[in-house]
């Protein structure tokens, strides 16, 4: 009986110190990745703005369950997106996972005339639960996303220069 007393109290201390640390973390995590394409703005909006073109870029939209429903919505995977947002330097999309849980995507776009360089800055947003395994599991949202953002990145960058260098 002292053991499964002592079994159960630990438990609960664990869940208590796991909770602690959790709260300590941030409720929103923020992955963002940039890359510089020498090319004018339009050559780069033309590819962001229309998630039609987004299979020229982003790996996995030539996947035959995407379903692209419209120039601002698709299915990809398991995920709904929408582009809500679009002007003449920023796309903001929402991405909202099977169990509902949407992260904001904001793609900016700077230009710098000196360098004849745009910068492309992209961005995933998400708000996370108090659960501390929610608060602890949003750690790894970096290492999982951040590399498929630099891959999707570098190849809108080869896209858009070697259009430009056919022009």
């Amino acid at each position: 009986m002292k053991l499964l007393k002592l079994g159960l109290i630990s438990l609960v201390i664990l869940f208590l110190l796991a909770t602690i640390m959790g709260i300590a973390l941030p409720s929103k995590v923020l992955v963002s990745r940039a890359v510089n394409i020498s090319a004018p703005v339009d050559s780069v909006l033309a590819q962001i703005k229309d998630i039609q073109q987004w299979p020229n870029w982003v790996e996995g939209m030539n996947d035959p369950s995407v379903r692209i429903e419209s120039a601002v919505s698709a299915h990809i995977g398991k995920s709904e997106v929408t582009i809500i947002e679009n002007n003449d330097s920023t796309v903001v999309s929402t991405w909202i996972t099977a169990k509902g849980k949407p992260q904001i995507s904001t793609i900016r776009v700077i230009y710098q005339p000196q360098q004849n360089v745009t910068i492309v800055q992209w961005q995933f947003e998400q708000s996370i639960g108090w659960l501390p395994w929610e608060r602890l599991g949003s750690m790894m949202n970096d290492k999982i996303m951040g590399p498929m953002m630099e891959k999707n990145l570098d190849q809108l960058k080869q896209l858009i220069e070697a259009k430009n260098r056919s022009l």
